[in-house]
């Protein structure tokens, strides 16, 4: 069965979003706009646990968990700890969302419609999962410019 390597990539990539965020030298420049580029690290960090924790904890697990999607684009200057305190609660969420599921859950249609046709659960969960290393890679993208930013001097 696929959970197994679900759960193993999924926290690999939590582990990896951590590493990220954990990466950057200060709060501040998790929040610094970029020219051509949309979304700062932070923020991108507060979408992918509001994704998972919405489409994995709630949608299958009944977690209770209320997402706010426009927040996750709006909020600003929130700390490294809470965003690192986040990731870290979405592992624990996704891990036992993932722990519960049957073969069965698996094969039928994911519970709500998201990508414009039904799908199964399973091919969702994969592409839930190249949706977070998507936007790791725009994250370690914005965290290298940023940081290039913050350390060069100033003319």
């Amino acid at each position: 069965m696929i959970t197994p390597i679900l759960i193993q990539l999924f926290e690999e990539g939590l582990t990896k979003l951590a590493d990220e965020i954990n990466q950057y030298p200060d709060d501040a420049s998790l929040w610094i706009p970029l020219e051509g580029i949309s979304n700062p690290g932070g923020n991108l960090c507060l979408h992918l646990n509001g994704n998972l924790q919405h489409f994995l904890g709630a949608v299958l697990n009944d977690s209770g968990y209320v997402r706010n999607r426009d927040a996750e684009f709006s909020l600003k200057n929130i700390s490294k700890k809470k965003l690192l305190d986040e990731v870290e609660a979405t592992k624990m969420n996704v891990r036992d969302t993932l722990e519960q599921l049957s073969k069965k859950t698996l094969e039928k249609d994911y519970p709500i419609q998201v990508l414009g046709e039904p799908r199964s659960t399973e091919h969702f969960l994969v592409y839930l999962l190249a949706h977070l290393n998507y936007h790791i890679g725009q994250i370690n993208y914005h965290r290298r410019l940023a940081t290039t930013k913050v350390a060069a001097p100033q003319a």
